[in-house]
């Protein structure tokens, strides 16, 4: 999500009243009960610790929409323990995951070669987002492919296939649970404020960017719509809802919450998700 702060509780320190924020509010590994989930409602309360600063580029749909395809990109490289100068191989670099994941592997995490796959349809775009060498899946088995790579990350579940482009020791990681072959290592995301600050300055130079569906931003009425679109597959980047556009991007309300109100949680008016 991203959005405007419109209150905070008093032991805040990050943030102020008006600030332009976005994040991944659901962290299922926290201890405890879940405090928060989902983001489809005009406001929200968060944990400080999740959110971090909205480059000043980037509008609020397109922010809305990097957290948690940014954060499961980076836990998968992360996992595979990949080094500056390796070869990786994408599996479905069209998607909300993949996109990113291509853009991370070159300019990131500096791979010497990056190949991905998708559709007939989408090669050029994928090769836009920095892909050397993109696999048309349509025309192209896994088997025929004669190079070998020093990761693979498979974003779509399709491992028990694509294991055969991966070196003999080499890591395979899958964001899908569970994974469909032995070799593979499921790859979640850790969810934090601090990796969103990580990457900032990649945002704000251009060196990565938010990919969102051109069939979206969806209106709050459109909700339904959003989510038939989604199962289909077929969607190119994330599918963003926004309850507003950027231009008219709420106020915030001056007043704080007290402590045993949410102490350490900041709400956010409006939020885009």
């Amino acid at each position: 999500m991203a959005g405007v702060v419109v209150a905070k509780g008093t032991g805040v320190t990050k943030f102020d009243l008006g600030d332009a924020v976005y994040g991944n509010i659901q962290d299922f590994n926290a201890p405890g009960k879940l405090k928060q989930l989902g983001t489809l409602a005009e406001f929200i309360a968060v944990e400080e610790t999740l959110v971090a600063m909205k480059p000043q580029n980037l509008s609020f749909e397109e922010a809305a929409s990097l957290p948690l395809a940014v954060q499961t990109a980076m836990e998968g490289f992360v996992t595979a323990d990949f080094k500056e100068g390796q070869t990786v191989f994408i599996v479905g670099g069209a998607g909300g995951v993949g996109t990113l994941a291509v853009q991370l592997a070159k300019n990131f995490y500096n791979a010497s070669y990056v190949v991905a796959t998708c559709s007939s349809a989408k090669v050029e775009f994928v090769k836009k987002l920095g892909a050397d060498k993109v696999i048309d899946y349509t025309n192209t088995k896994y088997e025929e492919i004669k190079e070998k790579f020093d990761f693979l990350y498979d974003t779509i579940g399709d491992c028990k296939n694509s294991f055969v482009v991966a070196k003999d020791e080499a890591p395979i990681i899958d964001i899908t649970w569970p994974p469909s072959h032995p070799r593979a290592v499921y790859s979640s995301l850790t969810v934090s404020g601090e990796n969103l600050e990580m990457i900032r300055p990649y945002l704000e130079n251009g060196k990565l960017k938010a990919i969102i569906d051109p069939t979206g931003p969806y209106a709050f009425t459109d909700v339904i719509e959003a989510f038939r679109y989604l199962e289909t597959g077929r969607a190119r980047g994330k599918v963003v809802i926004s309850p507003f556009p950027t231009e008219n991007a709420p106020r915030f309300v001056s007043r704080e919450l007290g402590s045993n109100q949410m102490p350490e949680r900041v709400a956010l008016g409006t939020s885009v998700c």
